[in-house]
């Protein structure tokens, strides 16, 4: 590589101690950014994302912007489904919809196999590009996990409720089981590929899991987790999970074999410590603390970094994804403060 990588991210998430503590924002490249809104313009979000070199831009633009600690790959969670034959278009306003919904085991069944090589060239150019010549700072790929996938692919779409997700998974287990599998073989290809392409490190999304109980995710979703990861540990790169709404299952999370869980806002670092997470943290400032004023931010910040700080293991984002309303001079602000805080030179 050209530039000498900053890798105190990766050491962070291996529980290592380091000079301060590093940071990234979750949906950090993309619609609250000026230079994105105006590619917009010109490209619909499939060019960006299937052509590497505008993708690349995007994906490196806010580590140049904000000087966050690494960039993560500017693609949807959806990017793998159509190579596996699920017809899903990203509406404006909506959200990925399916236009060929699961129902039974017959859809399952249909469902076919990934070749990322083949199916998702443009994902693995884009991660070498980045990797080989233009990054300073990791790269973190990642994927949808499998509840996630499924709901948008039983519902047909978001939902609010995901009663007809939870409704096949009761009344339809065999297919449902058999539809876990299939998305853990996706899944596994496709970080395979993702982290010989070039990737540090790999964030699994389960953002919606929070929505079941304890008993349900031990039944229906652990095994398959446990699958996924346990086959994603022949890599030498760290995994995180992180999902919404999920202190409920903190624990069952932290008998994964993950190296980082994800905190969203609603739980602080000691109180997951207090509750027996040991794993290293990353978290978890509400994103919607940086529409307020900068005394807000600040304080608010400096409580996370407190306990971070205290904790030892600790790499800075938010609780959730950047909103388009929030400002790029203000993530730039708080990723200058945090290094300043904890001590970056």
């Amino acid at each position: 590589m050209s530039k000498q990588l900053n890798d105190t991210i990766i050491r962070a998430y291996k529980g290592e101690t380091t000079n301060y503590t590093p940071t990234w924002f979750m949906r950090q490249a993309g619609r609250s950014q000026p230079e994105y809104r105006e590619l917009k313009e010109k490209y619909s979000l499939f060019e960006i994302t299937h052509e590497p070199e505008l993708c690349a831009y995007v994906t490196r633009l806010p580590v140049e912007n904000y000087d966050v600690d690494a960039a993560i790959l500017y693609k949807d969670i959806m990017s793998p489904l159509p190579s596996i034959g699920v017809d899903v278009e990203i509406k404006s306003g909506i959200g990925p919809v399916i236009h060929n919904p699961i129902t039974s085991l017959q859809d399952v069944e249909k469902l076919g196999t990934i070749h990322p090589q083949a199916d998702v060239p443009y994902v693995l150019d884009t991660i070498r590009l980045l990797t080989e010549e233009q990054l300073k700072v990791p790269l973190i790929g990642f994927s949808g996990a499998p509840f996630t996938l499924a709901s948008y692919m039983i519902e047909g779409g978001p939902s609010k409720n995901y009663n007809k997700t939870k409704a096949f998974m009761y009344r339809q287990s065999e297919a449902w089981f058999a539809l876990m599998d299939k998305l853990a073989d996706m899944i596994i290809s496709y970080v395979d590929a993702q982290v010989e392409a070039g990737a540090k490190a790999i964030q699994i999304f389960d953002s919606w899991v929070g929505n079941l109980n304890v008993m349900d995710y031990r039944i229906f979703i652990k095994p398959v987790m446990t699958r996924i990861f346990s086959e994603l540990r022949r890599h030498d790169v760290p995994l995180i999970i992180f999902g919404v709404g999920a202190r409920h299952l903190l624990l069952e999370w932290n008998d994964l074999p993950v190296d980082v869980i994800g905190l969203d806002w609603r739980t602080s670092i000691m109180e997951a410590r207090q509750m027996g997470v040991t794993k290293v943290i990353q978290g978890n400032l509400d994103p919607t603390i940086l529409l307020t004023n900068w005394e807000t931010i600040e304080k608010r910040t400096t409580s996370i970094l407190d306990e971070g700080r205290a904790d030892g293991n600790h790499v800075f984002n938010l609780g959730h994804g950047v909103t388009p309303d929030i400002t790029p001079a203000t993530l730039k602000r708080l990723t200058a403060f945090i290094h300043e805080y904890t001590g970056k030179d």
